[in-house]
């Protein structure tokens, strides 16, 4: 399958709504963000293996959740788990030149992965850190997006999103999790499932 036919697909089943997001889809290249093995299969609607035995997500996955995350130009967004820096890629052209995307990623060599193939987008920062702690240094964020399931949704997460912010994570046991969004009121989040999924599991202090 190439982008044009998966966009067509997605249309058909209207499965993405968000034009901004498929703006972003469409202007960032998916084959960048694979490993070199998987490159043909860049735009097959599968999740696809990365490195360290982690995977780069479904494309339908992916704008399912950034739909739900609903970023605005100038946000300050937090993304645990970069895995190759697709992800935090699209979020970048979401927040634009003004907005900020940090992407944490836990296993080294991925790291290094993400911040290879993130080098030309400004607004990005990778940090090789245990994202199940957030990043508490950097305040609180508008948006929050977790692409590794945890088994509850990390305190140290809901203290640093903004009141009125969106998390989007995955929840639930190794093999098979609901997609919660949550948007925070009073401090506690009001929360609505997305589906359910199936997602590699969040490591981490928090991820257990």
């Amino acid at each position: 399958m190439n982008k044009k036919k998966l966009i067509d697909q997605w249309t058909k089943l209207k499965i993405i709504t968000n034009k901004r997001v498929l703006s972003a889809f469409k202007k960032i290249k998916r084959e960048d963000f694979v490993v070199k093995e998987f490159i043909k299969d860049a735009y097959e609607d599968v999740p696809l293996p990365i490195l360290q035995h982690q995977t780069i997500s479904q494309p339908t996955t992916v704008v399912i959740m950034l739909q739900a995350l609903d970023v605005r130009l100038g946000m300050k967004v937090l993304e645990i788990g970069a895995g190759s820096g697709y992800n935090a890629a699209l979020l970048s052209i979401l927040v634009g030149k003004n907005g900020k995307v940090y992407t944490t990623e836990i296993v080294p060599e991925l790291a290094e992965f993400a911040k290879d193939n993130l080098k030309k987008f400004k607004n990005v920062e990778v940090h090789e850190s245990d994202g199940s702690y957030g990043l508490p240094k950097l305040g609180k964020f508008d948006r929050i997006i977790c692409t590794a399931a945890a088994k509850t949704i990390p305190k140290p997460l809901i203290n640093q999103l903004k009141e009125g912010g969106i998390i989007v994570i995955p929840v639930g046991p190794k093999y098979g999790q609901k997609m919660i969004k949550g948007i925070k009121y009073k401090g506690k989040l009001d929360t609505d499932s997305l589906g359910n999924f199936m997602f590699v599991p969040l490591t981490g202090e928090f991820g257990k």
